[in-house]
């Protein structure tokens, strides 16, 4: 199949899946299903194997977060119940003012980024989010933008993650001065994307009913909950709610920092292995959070069991769409139309900085994934960087990671992780959540290109 039929089966599959889901309506899970079959059939993938691609992209993307998802929401459902989230909020609130709290969230999201999977440190902080947006009063993009928006660009320019490690290698970059370079630019890029965010939250967007209600706005005080407990009397302390939501946080960077320090034989790089996954880091805060804000505070079994229970129906909705979204990637990349798009923008014959950032932008539009669009880019530039050194490797790879961070959209599971969590609708998402790191991945590459022609 010819790249020019390739790329529009691709831009009409786009389309496809914003009409059923903006004009008719239709629930994401199912538009992304429509969609990914459109593909496969119209791509050519045989009809016995449209099925199997499509499971392969759902599971293997819901075996990644289905679990963190699931306990992270669970966290914050008891943090939420206890009431610990708006003692927290007013906690800062009354410290540093709405404007101040926001930027103050934005670094610790920044910091939180550094050693933690995107997926995973925005779970640990929506409670945050909701707790500052109630106490606020306003909407929960105030922080959640900015906040999401750090962790993604943290998480696409860092060698503590798979997608700048993976491009270090491949163009044998200083994986060193990769990760310093990378946090070096993106702290600029950072505070550049909390302006963008603040800008794009001059609007107000209408937010889900799911989210309005796990605000518990300040007119509701002292009602009962969403799970049909009272509001505590006496919520828990900011400091006790801050250790519970750093906990798994500090367990992930125990790994990453004590795992290449420990004999390979040992038992304690095993437990330490085990206790710093993403997983079991969250299962450790759940059942310390149960115990601590939970029993200790005199709930007993079935308040906390249905307290639990509340968060499942939320959590289910965003796995059932960012599942989705993992299987239309898969056909997308099965179908070819990765390939096709690297081929065009590799024949266009680009100077080599800007290239890198256009070849990955333009993949992770096609396909969904930062980390694929990151080592399918350095992948392809591999002989293109014969004879550079030092530095020019490293801006290279640096240039590649920022075109991973853009036009985050309909394909791309993250896009459903944040606009679930903050009410979004699809449209309202790519307004938002899209302009966003579009915005913030032209400002790394801007940094990226100035530093390269400086050299």
């Amino acid at each position: 199949m010819s790249t020019t039929l390739l790329l529009s089966i691709a831009v009409v599959s786009v389309i496809l899946l914003l009409l059923l889901v903006i004009k008719a309506k239709v629930h994401p899970f199912v538009a992304l299903l429509i969609s990914s079959l459109f593909v496969a059939i119209t791509t050519g993938i045989p009809a016995k194997h449209i099925m199997e691609v499509i499971m392969s992209g759902l599971g293997g993307l819901l075996g990644h977060i289905s679990i963190i998802i699931v306990l992270g929401a669970m966290l914050g459902a008891v943090i939420e119940a206890s009431g610990g989230a708006d003692s927290l909020a007013e906690r800062f609130t009354r410290s540093l003012g709405i404007k101040r709290s926001v930027a103050a969230l934005t670094l610790v999201a920044f910091i939180l980024g550094l050693p933690v999977f995107f997926e995973v440190g925005f779970i640990i902080v929506v409670p945050l989010i909701y707790g500052f947006a109630k106490v606020a009063r306003v909407s929960p993009l105030k922080y959640g933008l900015p906040m999401a928006g750090v962790m993604l660009l943290v998480h696409v320019s860092v060698p503590t993650h798979p997608g700048p490690a993976a491009a270090a290698g491949l163009l044998n970059a200083d994986i060193g001065w990769v990760m310093m370079l990378g946090i070096a630019i993106s702290i600029p890029a950072a505070v550049f994307g909390y302006f963008a965010a603040r800008v794009i939250n001059r609007k107000n967007y209408h937010l889900s009913v799911e989210v309005l209600e796990q605000l518990q706005l300040a007119d509701q005080e002292g009602k009962p909950r969403r799970d049909g407990s009272q509001p505590s009397q006496q919520p828990p302390g900011a400091l006790l709610i801050s250790t519970l939501i750093v906990i798994p946080v500090l367990l992930i960077m125990l790994g990453t920092l004590l795992t290449p320090l420990l004999p390979e034989s040992g038992a304690l790089r095993g437990i330490v292995g085990v206790v710093s996954t993403p997983a079991i880091a969250l299962l450790i805060a759940l059942l310390l959070a149960a115990w601590l804000i939970g029993y200790r505070r005199g709930w007993g079994k079935d308040k906390l069991e249905a307290i639990t229970n509340s968060a499942i129906p939320g959590a289910a909705g965003v796995l059932l769409v960012a599942g989705a979204g993992g299987a239309f990637g898969k056909v997308l990349v099965e179908s070819g139309v990765g390939k096709a798009l690297a081929l065009l923008l590799e024949n266009i014959h680009l100077p080599l900085i800007p290239a890198a950032f256009v070849l990955s932008l333009a993949l992770r539009a096609s396909q969904g994934s930062a980390t694929v669009a990151i080592v399918t880019t350095c992948g392809l530039l591999t002989s293109a960087v014969t004879g550079l050194q030092g530095m020019q490797l490293v801006l290279v790879a640096l240039s590649a990671c920022f075109g991973a961070l853009g036009l985050s959209h309909v394909n791309d599971a993250g896009f459903w992780v944040v606009t679930r969590y903050l009410g979004l609708s699809v449209a309202d998402g790519l307004k938002t959540w899209t302009v966003l790191t579009t915005v913030m991945g032209l400002a790394g590459f801007a940094i990226v290109w100035l530093c390269w022609t400086l050299m």
